[in-house]
């Protein structure tokens, strides 16, 4: 799904399925678009708890949030594409913009939580900070940079520490 002007037909057969059958299981691209960000939300999110399960202190956890927005599977061209035209739709769509939400709060939430520890009262701050940035690298790479998952960690990281120096 590289634009909204996508069809359900064209959706349809890049699954391998019939245009009928996937008007039957999902009735729009919208609701396509949905299904399609809930599954890359499920799968962002069993990153997120690898990861932290290997985490032992708040740095590490956040290092592990990073690393997991950035995993390959994650972080790739076709996710990437589905993330921009998701941020898009939730503009309009109450399903999109509540899906959207909790993503976000989920996000911040972890960050807030080992950013409290390193940086006191200026932990939702970076934490908007940082949630800010993870979008922008994947807006940035879809619109044209190849994504590069070790580069995108290393970089949010360096902002991180930079933040976290700046008492």
């Amino acid at each position: 799904m590289g634009s909204l002007d996508v069809t359900v037909s064209k959706i349809a057969k890049r699954a391998g399925m019939s245009p009928a059958l996937a008007h039957h299981y999902f009735g729009s691209k919208d609701r396509i678009l949905l299904a399609a960000m809930q599954h890359i939300l499920t799968t962002y999110g069993h990153w997120v708890r690898v990861e932290l399960a290997q985490a032992t202190t708040p740095r590490a956890r956040l290092e592990a949030i990073i690393r997991a927005s950035f995993e390959a599977g994650n972080f790739e061209p076709a996710v990437i594409a589905a993330w921009l035209n998701f941020y898009v739709h939730a503009q309009g769509d109450p399903g999109g913009a509540r899906l959207l939400r909790i993503y976000h709060g989920r996000l911040r939430s972890n960050l807030i939580h080992d950013l409290r520890p390193l940086a006191g009262d200026r932990a939702a701050d970076i934490a908007e900070t940082l949630a800010a940035l993870i979008d922008g690298v994947y807006i940035r790479h879809a619109l044209g940079t190849p994504p590069d998952g070790v580069s995108a960690v290393a970089r949010v990281t360096d902002v991180l520490d930079r933040l976290l120096e700046a008492r």
